[in-house]
Order: C-alpha cells, then sequence, then structure tokens
C-alpha cells in the first residue's frame, strides 16, 4: 500500500535501490545534494544536468516535465547521512516564474520492483522558484524518506546556500546553463486566468496589478476533503496570475509510458470553445480519465473564481485609494468636484468588476457544458444515488480508484457541483456530525431530526462502500449502544449486509471492539514480520468498516481507547471508523479525545463550508449524496451484494 504524506511525515523505504519519478506539467530542472553529519554540502556532492551522475545517484541531463532520479543508497558514500531531491524553474524559457503559478509538483518513491512505496504531492507553494522535494535519510542503520517541499524565493542559489555550499552562486548558474537549451515552452492557457482578470480590472490604459500569491497545503479533490477549512491570505492591489501552460488533467500517479490518448471533442464553432467529451482526460482506463476530468474540473473552478475575487479586490481597493486621494485634497473634498470624483471612482469599480463577472461567466459556462456531458457518464462509484447506472448496478469483480462521497460548490456557481471524490482504500476514518453548533445550516434542523440524518448518511456511505468492493473483500460491523439508530440501521439489517445485528449495551460494545482490536493487532505483526502466511485461516483479511453510533453514550475509558487504537493503527490493515457523533458531547472527556477528531475525515448531513482545495483555499460547500425520496435503490444495492457474497462463499 502506498504511503501518501504530508509535510514532515517520514516513511521506512524497504529497497535500496529507488526510483523517483517527479510529474510537474512543466519542465524542471531536477537535483541532488548529499549531506553529512554536519549537514553541509560539498560541491563534489551534487548531481545536476551538468554533472548527472555521482556516486550512488542518477539525474536527468536536461530539464523535463516528468524527470526521474536513480538511485542506489547502497553505493552512496558511508559519510552521507541524507540524500536531497531538489526542483528548480529554469531560467529564461519563457515557462512559470514560480511554483506557486502552476500545478503543485507530485512525486512517488518506488522500490526495485517498481512498486509504489510513497508519494508526496507539494502544495502551499507561492513565489518559490526551487524547492527541497523529499529528503533520504540514514536512521539506526536503515533508510528512510522524509516529506519536505521548502521552497526558497531566491532560488537555486539561495537553496544551495542555506545547505552551506561554498560557491552556491556560481554552482546554481551553472546547472540553469546546463538545463536551460533543452528545455521547451510552454503552451497557451486552457481558461480564463487570473491574468486576464486582472487585465479587464487595470484596463488598457492603466498599469497591471502585480502578481499576488496562490496559496495551497492540501492535496486535491482527496485531500481538499480534510476537514480542515484554510483561510486564504490576499495580496493587497494584487490579482493573482495563473499557469502560462494548461492544466494537467493527468492523476499523478500515471505510468511511466504515455497513456491512450483521451477521445477526440468535436470540432468547434469558429470564436467557440470545443464541445466537452466525457473521458476527455489522459489515463489508462474510463475510469481514470473521468477521474482525472473531475480533477481537472475541479482546479479549473478553483482558479477560475480565485481570478474573479482578486480582480473584484483589486477594483475595490484600487477605488477606497481614489476616494482616499479625494478626500485627502481639502479643495476636492467638498463641492461639485468632489462628488464627481467619487462618483467616478464607483462607476469604474463597477465596471470592472463586470468584466471581472463576464470572464468568469464565460469559465462557468464552459465548466457547467462539461459537467453535464460527464455527470451521466459516470461509473456508480462516482455517481449520484439518482444516476441510472444504479439501477443496472452489478457488484464489481475490481476495487474502484476512487469513492464519491459527496458534492463541492462555490457561492459564486452554487448550482455547479464538482464530486467530492476520496481515494480507495480509505486512509483514514469518516465522522458524520450530528451537531447542530456545527453549522447554520444545522442549527436549522430539529435536534432529533438531525440525528437521524446524520445516522441515514452513515449508513449511505457504508452501502456505496459494500457495493463498489468485490464480494467477500468489504464487511461492515455496527454499534448502536441504546438502539436508538434502528431505524436508519434497518436497510443494512435487512439485506443481511451487516456481519450481525448492531451490538447495543456496554457488552456488545465491548465485544465488537476486542474482535477488530484483535484483527488490527495480528495483522499488523503478519505485515511488519513478514509472516502473512501465518495468519490463522478463519481470519477476514477483507477491509473492515465499524459504524459507531451515538458516540460516546454507551462507551467506558477502555472502549475509547480501543477506538482510538482503531482510528490510529485500523487503516493501514484494512480497519475503518465510521462514526455519527456530536462532538460536543464528548467534551466531558476533555482533549483526552482530540487526537480521535483529527484523525478523522468531517463530513456532515446537511450541507457545511468546511473544506478546503489545495490550490487558493476556497471554503467550499460540501453537500451530502441523499438517496431520492421513495426511491428503493438502496435496498437493491444492498440485496445484490448480499446475493453475491452468498454465491462467492459457496
Amino acid at each position: 500500500m502506498t504511503a501518501e504524506l504530508v509535510r514532515g511525515q517520514n516513511h521506512p523505504l524497504p529497497d535500496t535501490r529507488l526510483e523517483i519519478r517527479v510529474s510537474a506539467g512543466h519542465p524542471v530542472v531536477a537535483c541532488v545534494t548529499c549531506s553529512g553529519e554536519q549537514g553541509t554540502v560539498p560541491e563534489e556532492w551534487v548531481a545536476h544536468p551538468g554533472v548527472p551522475a555521482v556516486p550512488g545517484v542518477e539525474v536527468p541531463g536536461r530539464a523535463e516535465q516528468s524527470p526521474r532520479f536513480a538511485v542506489d543508497l547502497a553505493a552512496v558514500p558511508a559519510e552521507v547521512q541524507q540524500v536531497n531531491v531538489l526542483l528548480a524553474l529554469p531560467e529564461g524559457t519563457g515557462g512559470p516564474d514560480r511554483f506557486g503559478a502552476t500545478a503543485a509538483p507530485f512525486l512517488a518513491v518506488s522500490g526495485q520492483d517498481g512498486s509504489e512505496v510513497a508519494s508526496f504531492t507539494i502544495t502551499g507553494l507561492d513565489s518559490e522558484t526551487a524547492l527541497v522535494a523529499v529528503e533520504l535519510y540514514r536512521r539506526q542503520g536503515a533508510w528512510k524518506v522524509r516529506a519536505v517541499g521548502q521552497g526558497y524565493a531566491g532560488g537555486l542559489a539561495q537553496l544551495l546556500s542555506d545547505q552551506g555550499m561554498a560557491g552556491a552562486a556560481g554552482t546554481a548558474t551553472a546547472i540553469q546553463q546546463a538545463a536551460v537549451p533543452r528545455t521547451h515552452r510552454a503552451a497557451p492557457a486552457r481558461l480564463t486566468t487570473a491574468a486576464d482578470a486582472a487585465g479587464a480590472v487595470s484596463g488598457p490604459d492603466q498599469p497591471s496589478p502585480a502578481d499576488g500569491a496562490l496559496t495551497g497545503g492540501l492535496t486535491g479533490p482527496q485531500a481538499a476533503a480534510t476537514g480542515t477549512p484554510v483561510q486564504q491570505t490576499p495580496t493587497p492591489d494584487a490579482a493573482p496570475q495563473m499557469p502560462a501552460g494548461p492544466i494537467n488533467y493527468a492523476h499523478p500517479r500515471r505510468q511511466s509510458a504515455p497513456p491512450p490518448p483521451a477521445p477526440a471533442a468535436a470540432p468547434a464553432e469558429p470564436g467557440r470553445p470545443a464541445a466537452p467529451v466525457a473521458g476527455d482526460a489522459s489515463g489508462w482506463s474510463m475510469e481514470e480519465r473521468l477521474y482525472n476530468q473531475v480533477w481537472g474540473m475541479f482546479e479549473d473552478l478553483a482558479r477560475a473564481v480565485a481570478a474573479y475575487r482578486s480582480a473584484v479586490e483589486f477594483a475595490e481597493s484600487r477605488m477606497d485609494k481614489e476616494l482616499d486621494h479625494v478626500l485627502s485634497d481639502p479643495r476636492s473634498r467638498i463641492g461639485s468636484s468632489g462628488d464627481a470624483a467619487r462618483a467616478a471612482a464607483r462607476a469604474k469599480c463597477e465596471q470592472l468588476t463586470d468584466q471581472a463577472r463576464q470572464a468568469l461567466d464565460r469559465d462557468l459556462a464552459q465548466l457547467t457544458a462539461e459537467s453535464e456531458v460527464v455527470e451521466p457518464a459516470l461509473p456508480p462509484a462516482f455517481a449520484r444515488w439518482d444516476n441510472p447506472c444504479w439501477h443496472a448496478y452489478r457488484v464489481p469483480m475490481e476495487v474502484p480508484m476512487a469513492l464519491r462521497l459527496g458534492d463541492l460548490h462555490l457561492p459564486e456557481s452554487p448550482e455547479l457541483r464538482i464530486p467530492c471524490l476520496v481515494r480507495l482504500p480509505l486512509e483514514r476514518g469518516l465522522w458524520v456530525d450530528s451537531g447542530r453548533s456545527s453549522s447554520d445550516a444545522a442549527l436549522a434542523v430539529d435536534e432529533a431530526q438531525l440525528r437521524r440524518l446524520a445516522t441515514d448518511s452513515a449508513v449511505a456511505l457504508a452501502a456505496r462502500l459494500l457495493a463498489v468492493y468485490p464480494p467477500g473483500e468489504f464487511t461492515v460491523h455496527a454499534i448502536d449502544p441504546a438502539g436508538t439508530a434502528a431505524a436508519s440501521l434497518a436497510p443494512l439489517v435487512d439485506s443481511g449486509a451487516l456481519t450481525g445485528p448492531p451490538a447495543a449495551g456496554a457488552q456488545g460494545v465491548s465485544a465488537v471492539l476486542a474482535k477488530l482490536t484483535e484483527r488490527v493487532d495480528l495483522v499488523t505483526m503478519a505485515v511488519r514480520g513478514g509472516a502473512a502466511d501465518a495468519l490463522p485461516p478463519d481470519l477476514d483479511t477483507g477491509e473492515q468498516l465499524l459504524i459507531v453510533n451515538d458516540f460516546p453514550h454507551g462507551f467506558d475509558d477502555r472502549a475509547v481507547n480501543q477506538l482510538r487504537y482503531l482510528a490510529d493503527e485500523g487503516p493501514a490493515v484494512g480497519v475503518h471508523l465510521l462514526m455519527v457523533a456530536d462532538r460536543e458531547d464528548a467534551t466531558a472527556y476533555g482533549p483526552v479525545l482530540d487526537p480521535l477528531w483529527r484523525s478523522l475525515l468531517r463530513v456532515t448531513p446537511v450541507p457545511d463550508d468546511h473544506l478546503a482545495d489545495p490550490w487558493v483555499r476556497h471554503a467550499w460547500t460540501y453537500e451530502p449524496l441523499t438517496v431520492p425520496p421513495g426511491s428503493d435503490v438502496l435496498r437493491q444495492v444492498l440485496t445484490r451484494v448480499t446475493e453475491a457474497r452468498r454465491s462467492w462463499r459457496r
């Protein structure tokens, strides 16, 4: 299982021979520096396009969009304690001038057999032109990889100087000179960029605003749903520029060889964009193409709205400055000249705002047309419950790439919904928030009704997970201490999708938690000891999901500790939590439950704007997937899942 790292996280390396693949979407200069115990980097321990090999490391001899690093840690000199993987933007190529104006670079570390060990998406970049992507370091005789993602606005010279290299500026110049002659220029942008919106604001006779900051810190639709809202920090009087190159729809984990070409779009009429096509993205299958296309739509909408908001902010800031100038001059503060100046400033602001909105509307129309084509073509794992594909549902033979948890939208375009997809298998559990204080929408719902909606949402999510896994590869358990969720759990119970009746009372809760805790212990020891064949023959090695209702009622200290253990250690060995809880109800436990909440992905039974994108950190409104009123689709799907599981066991 691949470890998707975040900044500061490390992961052991099983092999000494590695390949590190980079996906940047534009040419980057690949370098490696090696440092000793003191942390300094001698000049002879640097691999770059001019000197593409040092002992144990090889880098490309030119700037590439997808460079590869070949590393043999066994051949690295014994005095080397750390190997730093660096990326830099080539100078003088007409390409992007900062990482913040491009798609987030992605790195994948693969072992000797080609299996992916760890990956890292470097988000949160702005004016940086060079960065330390990851580092490989020795620890107690073994090698580990750590996600770093530290950028430098001063480029390679500043980075190498920070690593203690003498003559850093000269080395940086030599690296750029070796890489630049072989770089390629970027292609035109796909959608209206923030530069277009900023141009509309400044006008042909006005200076263009300076570049702003596009900050991010998460990982796409899957990491956008981390439940941690991040505030965007705007730059005064500045509208952020967008990438000069096209938006890259390819998922970062694409194969080494180019995938089959995407379907060709219908020829466009002169002056109009090409008609959208479902699966119009690169990928090895239609499922991967659709996943990448949804990813691209999510990014396009985030950046288009960011351009509009920056343009509006710039127009308003400019109007404020003009009004301040009028008010600061006593001669124009009063009288007809002052009134005329204030009216002109406001009219100009409205005009520029309208122009920015027109640019946004063009992009929204294009994305809406694409959504209308993509939505009906989605497979069940990506589709809403009202999609006809669920009526023709058949139990799959393979696990899909991702699962749809809900929809995302922004205030500027509430009717344009982007599927909220998370990668499978799940990397952490889910928490359905049943608290009324979580949002204004929740406050407007009766407490009992909100709890029912939360348990209904949890059951619908569990049903989707059961439906997208092959027979026998996913099992659902339920804990309902007081029996308050009997009505919501009825579809799972009546269809036989649960392994047994929901556990009730202290004894039932203790039995289920003990069983799953023992499974996590056994599988963890087997994996770490390389003895998977020693597991008991009757142990269910498929993915496990535990629905916990009405937490923390009915849980003693031992049960709470077991839940925390399952939340922390379970996902690595296929045991996941799906908790229905109000966080305020657990305040009596104090900070002991904080690690539990932080380890779960928060979703809500009513619309709530608690999610953020990894590029400009908008607050996205999450809407849960609901079964249409009166529809029998949930029962039909669960019945087919149960029948397929019975046939598989025979």
